[in-house]
């Protein structure tokens, strides 16, 4: 028995929810969200809850039963909220800088990188090395911070990289002379 699937969501004020036969889409101030559908489950929205449910007892639609339910969850939490991804930049040299829809970084290479941002996805560049990624969409914020921190990974003698403001850097010793 799924307990993640059973809990219902509730629907705070400012956000609409379209069930398609095939996709949720969910509306609110930030913006707008859509994600489709597997046909084993099944959403239903009742007053300003929507609810959850499965066609079998099988192990994969059990799965799916609370994928679904956190997915629109975040979705809701997304037009609402928004999410955000917060790295730092560490090595002497390394900056950033925003340029339209274009983030600059400049990594200790022989040339700045430029990073097109996707659609839906804003950044910011505080005091040069830190970025907050924003957006709607959990899954995107995600990946390009992931894509963004895959460019210059930190290192693990002097920590040198771009890292989540999170993430801790298990640091080695480094050679000792004789």
């Amino acid at each position: 028995m799924s307990r993640v699937g059973l809990k219902k969501i509730v629907v705070p004020n400012g956000v609409n929810i379209k069930i398609n036969p095939d996709s949720v889409q969910v509306k609110g101030p930030k913006g707008e969200s859509q994600r489709p559908l597997r046909p084993e489950v099944k959403v239903a929205v009742q007053g300003n809850e929507v609810t959850v449910s499965r066609s079998s007892d099988d192990r994969f639609v059990r799965s799916l039963h609370g994928l679904t339910r956190n997915e629109i969850q975040n979705m809701i939490q997304g037009v609402t909220q928004g999410f955000e991804k917060i790295l730092e930049i560490n090595g002497v040299g390394y900056r950033a800088a925003v340029q339209g829809r274009t983030l600059v970084l400049n990594l200790g290479y022989s040339h700045p990188i430029n990073f097109e941002l996707p659609k839906g996805i804003d950044a910011t560049v505080e005091k040069q090395t830190t970025v907050t990624i924003k957006g709607v969409d959990r899954y995107l914020v995600g990946q390009v911070a992931a894509n963004i921190r895959a460019l210059r990974e930190p290192e693990p003698y002097k920590g040198k990289g771009i890292k989540y403001r999170d993430e801790r850097i298990i640091r080695k010793e480094g050679k000792t002379g004789k």
